[in-house]
């Protein structure tokens, strides 16, 4: 923990200064929150509690950064999501440096909209799963990307590195080539409390450490470098599946989607029982599927495409503010019974 906030501090793209007032987002439960006690803590910053309400009226959320004279957030993308598809920042407009976000992947075009509000900003882009202290990646914006591009996830943290790996284990070289992501450092935990059969499974051996024992994480995340040698995430290992005798990417199929006109935050997931990819989307319109095969004809194969969409209000969020895919999981299995209601 010391280790990683010192690193923070010594990261002038992410050190607050004396005077930044640090909005904190996550419950103290959820580990991004060690970021804004910490800093605090180290730096001498004032620390504003949201309230918890807040973040469902984002005019409401934007107005009391601003009145709390905010300036330093560290936010899960959900959060901004929200606030660019409401356009909040038309009305109200915090005085922002920094703009750091984690904890699942940013959609570009809304990410846009906050950079087009704050074009002397700071923005970060920071992974890290729950079994590393907070975060082990991290990329500082420095040029700009279309609508269709994924923000990357950099590169490691210090004392820590990430390994690339395909199914053989073996390092991934090329750029463009999808591989596994594995963790190892010294942030990395020592297992699961009580699971001995799952700590086996997700800690494994280093294979390309010959001089010594050492553990990885296996994380479950897909990846690829780009043309600049930034990791840029595609997905879950686990939202990866075989259909039709295809092996698919759920998460390549939602950064195909991400741009459908007149839709917001989208989900993706596979209904095993009955073998189809399904469509969740937040809208005012109904979007058929000629328009959705005419959108993404030339980014996914047709065997890849949705074949059920479901319109929803809006996405339903767990209590870390990340899209609750089991929810609506929940709900499709309701739908083939009797009574069942629409997610919310």
């Amino acid at each position: 923990m010391i280790d990683y906030i010192e690193w923070i501090i010594s990261e002038d793209s992410l050190r607050p200064s004396v005077n930044d007032i640090i909005g904190n987002q996550s419950p103290f439960y959820f580990d991004n929150s060690v970021l804004d006690i910490y800093l605090m803590a180290f730096c001498g910053n004032t620390l504003v509690l949201l309230p918890e309400e807040k973040f469902l009226f984002p005019l409401e959320l934007i107005t009391f950064l601003r009145d709390s004279k905010i300036t330093y957030i560290f936010w899960v993308p959900s959060v901004l999501h929200n606030v660019a598809k409401t356009k909040a920042l038309d009305s109200a407009k915090p005085d922002l440096r920094k703009i750091i976000f984690a904890g699942e992947m940013i959609t570009t075009k809304y990410l846009n909209y906050w950079i087009a509000n704050y074009p002397n900003a700071t923005f970060a882009n920071l992974y890290g799963p729950t079994e590393i202290t907070v975060d082990c990646t991290y990329y500082i914006l420095q040029r700009n990307f279309n609508d269709e591009e994924t923000i990357p996830i950099g590169k490691a943290c210090r004392n820590t590195q990430i390994l690339l790996l395909d199914s053989n284990l073996e390092q991934v070289q090329s750029h463009g080539i999808i591989g596994e992501l594995f963790v190892r450092g010294s942030s990395l935990a020592l297992g699961y409390y009580n699971d001995i059969d799952k700590t086996f499974e997700a800690f494994v051996d280093n294979p390309h450490q010959k001089h010594y024992q050492e553990k990885l994480y296996k994380t479950g995340d897909l990846g690829y470098y780009n043309e600049h040698g930034e990791i840029v995430l595609v997905g879950r290992k686990d939202f990866q599946i075989k259909h039709n005798g295809y092996r698919i990417e759920l998460g390549e199929i939602e950064k195909a989607l991400k741009n459908l006109p007149d839709v917001g935050d989208l989900c993706v997931l596979y209904d095993k029982e009955t073998q189809t990819i399904v469509l969740f989307y937040e809208s005012k319109k109904e979007i058929t599927m000629l328009a959705m095969l005419a959108h993404c004809k030339d980014k996914i194969p047709k065997y890849a495409m949705p074949s059920k969409l479901f319109k929803i209000d809006s996405m339903p969020l767990n209590a870390n503010g990340k899209i609750d895919r089991q929810k609506l999981l929940n709900w499709l299995n309701a739908t083939k019974k009797d009574t069942y209601e629409y997610p919310r």
